[in-house]
């Protein structure tokens, strides 16, 4: 890693422990996956239980968190709504992302900043019209990032997020997903 020169000790601290944490936890996974390549595939898991008008309770990785909809769609706005948190999670992988192949690739980040928006037609999710998609028919996502490397290296740097970003990989690809229904 480089130093970090210039700036604050306790922000050069952190960023020292973050490349730490990062070096380290590649490591482990380059270890874990040669030893057994099996362990390279991994199963995320989520759960929900409504509760409220439509709001549902998350609980994945050891964490919970609310999903609602504002008044204007039935909820109790008690939380970001599927969609925001879906673009939520998308900048939350890329700023990740960011931070690990900048490791990897000795690219210094002074900050990161990402927003998101998206065009959702919601004409399908309320069945006024059967054309279309329930969903987003495009999303923006920008990236400011700050630091001392030419604009060529962060170039380099969002061309390997763009390529090895899971989120993204979601939202451009389609990925099979069987859905199950229990009654009783």
């Amino acid at each position: 890693m480089t130093t970090v020169t210039g700036v604050a000790p306790e922000i050069e601290d952190l960023a020292r422990a973050r490349s730490a944490r990062l070096a380290a936890a590649g490591a482990a996974w380059n270890e874990r996956i040669a030893a057994n390549p099996a362990t390279a595939v991994i199963h995320p898991a989520a759960s929900g239980t409504a509760e409220g008008g439509v709001a549902t309770r998350i609980r994945a990785g050891g964490h919970e968190f609310v999903v609602d909809e504002p008044a204007g769609l039935g909820g109790e706005n008690t939380g970001a709504n599927p969609v925001e948190y879906a673009l939520g999670a998308l900048i939350g992988c890329h700023v990740v992302v960011y931070r690990l192949y900048a490791e990897a690739l000795g690219i210094r980040i002074d900050s990161i900043t990402a927003e998101a928006d998206g065009d959702l037609d919601v004409r399908k999710l309320f069945g006024l019209n059967e054309d279309g998609r329930p969903g987003f028919d495009q999303i923006r996502i920008n990236v400011s990032i700050t630091g001392p490397e030419t604009e060529e290296r962060y170039r380099e740097l969002k061309a390997a997020v763009d390529e090895h970003c899971p989120v993204l990989d979601l939202f451009q690809n389609p990925t099979p997903v069987h859905t199950a229904l229990s009654v009783g």
